[in-house]
Parts: structure tokens; sequence; C-alpha cells
């Protein structure tokens, strides 16, 4: 009996090595093919800020999610979604537990973190498949220049907002163009844009911090880390928060009335108190010299 259970346990353990090897894609050191994606950060067993590339093929045999996603803006009405958790990717290939957040990249630098309250909230999918098509079958972008929207994008099952600071409410991180994927430690990151100085405790202080970390960190960087696709660093905001407060806060509310070529987008639900907190929040740089 002693035996047969030996025998029996050795087999089991075999048996889940080899299942867990066979769902476990493999991170090859080289592209294999324009379309795989690209994953960086805090891989396991791997040095920190490596790279390495995964197949759509690979990808596709992992365990999937399929949802119908009808609030989701890049569509213009419900759609059948197919793609693999961002949780279940960090599971995978993160070196936990530093890697507790995830950063999506896309083509023109723009960013979307995913800490892990929003992944807690909201379990974003890395989309593979738009209404059981490849990339080049799904719909262009929404706007008006029309563009390819692979060769990957991030969706929702269901967004409900779980927070709402002042009225910059917790919205939902969809961006497409996606081609790369970095598994971060969520403190070093939000470090790099933390306030500085003697306000940093300060009531309005916090509250512009987090606004910043969920809206403009998408498309301005501090440093190396944030976004570059805006081109203007926290230390060109927090400069132009300290000197003319009234331009800065006008141009976040209506970028356009600033500037008529401006690409960003406009904020006219923030009201006087969102305002002031963001322009605390990015004076406390300029305070303090270059963050």
């Amino acid at each position: 009996m002693h035996f047969s259970l030996k025998y029996l346990a050795a087999f089991l353990s075999l048996f889940l090595s080899v299942s867990h090897a066979q769902s476990s894609p493999a991170l090859h050191e080289q592209r294999q093919q324009p379309s795989d994606l690209e994953v960086s950060g805090a891989l396991a067993g791997l040095a920190p800020d490596s790279t390495r590339y995964i197949t759509r093929e690979e990808l596709l045999a992992m365990p999937q999610v399929s949802f119908n996603a009808s609030d989701d803006t890049n569509f213009s009405q419900p759609t059948k979604i197919r793609g693999v958790r961002l949780e279940d990717l960090a599971r995978v290939f993160g070196a936990a537990p530093s890697s507790d957040m995830v950063v999506a990249i896309c083509d023109d630098e723009y960013r979307a973190n995913y800490p892990r309250a929003y992944l807690t909230a909201h379990h974003p999918v890395l989309v593979l498949e738009v209404n059981g098509k490849a990339p080049s079958g799904w719909p262009k972008d929404s706007q008006e220049h029309k563009y390819d929207m692979g060769p990957y994008m991030i969706s929702n099952p269901k967004f409900v907002p779980s927070y709402k600071i002042l009225s910059h409410q917790d919205e939902p991180q969809i961006p497409w163009g996606v081609v790369r994927i970095e598994f971060r430690d969520e403190k070093a990151v939000f470090d790099a844009i933390a306030p500085r100085g003697p306000h940093t405790h300060d009531r309005e202080v916090q509250e512009g911090f987090g606004v910043a970390k969920q809206n403009c960190f998408r498309c301005h960087n501090s440093g190396r880390e944030g976004s570059q696709k805006s081109g203007l660093s926290w230390d060109v905001l927090s400069k132009l928060a300290q000197a003319a407060p009234e331009d800065f806060t006008a141009y976040i509310h209506s970028p356009a009335s600033r500037n008529a070529k401006a690409q960003m987008p406009g904020f006219p639900e923030y009201d006087a108190a969102t305002l002031a907190a963001l322009t605390k929040y990015f004076q406390t740089f300029a305070r303090q010299g270059k963050p």
C-alpha cells in the first residue's frame, strides 16, 4: 500500500510539472514574428529589465476569457472579446512579489498603468480576438485618424468605477496599439512622481497626486518613468504650474483654447477643486527642483 502511494505521488508530481510546462509559453530572446508581444520589467528567472517576446499563437494557447464588451468606447456597438487576463500574464511571467503592477505600452509611447488595485477591481484583458477575428479584421479606432488598433489592445469585462477623487472618477484603461507589457514594482514606479517637500502630506497635494497617477502619467514622464507620448515632462509641467497656475489649469480644462493644435484631450469635467489640487501637487516639484 505504501509502495503504491509512493509511486502515485511521484506520478502526480510529474504530471503536474509537465502540465505547468505545457501551459506556460516560452519567452523568446529574439522576435519570432512581427505580431510578437514584447515583455519586460521584472520577469521570473531573468535579470531586471530583461526583454523577451511571446508569439500570438503562444498567447492564444494560454487560458482565455471571453465576454461581450458593451461599455468599451473603442467599439461603437457590443463586441465579442477574447483574450488573456493581465493578472494571468503577471502570474506566469512576473517575478512576484515585486511585479505587482502591469504597464501596457503602445506604439505611440502612450502608457496605461494597472496597479494591483485596478487589476483586482476590473480584471483587464489583453485582447487577442475581436468578434472572432485577428487584428487584421478589427475595427479602426473611433477617432478621426482611423488607425489600426492592433497588434494588441486591452479591455475590461465590465467597468464600474472603484473610486472617486474630487471630480476625477476611476477611468477604464483601454489602450489600443499595445506592443509591450512590463511587469513592474508599483511603489518604485509611483515614487518617481510622489510629491516632494514640506507640503507632501497636504490633503490637496495628495488628491492631486491621486489624479495624476491615473491621468497625467499616461502621457507625461518623470525621468524614465511614465509616458514619452506628449514630450512635456513632469519638470515642464511643474514649472508651468508654479509660474502660471491660471494657464496651467486652463490648459487642462480645455487645451484647444490655449493651443489650436493641441493633441491632449480636455477635461471639462474637472471642477475648480480638482484643478487646484493638481496645481498644488505639481508645484511641489517646482519648489524642490527637477524631479
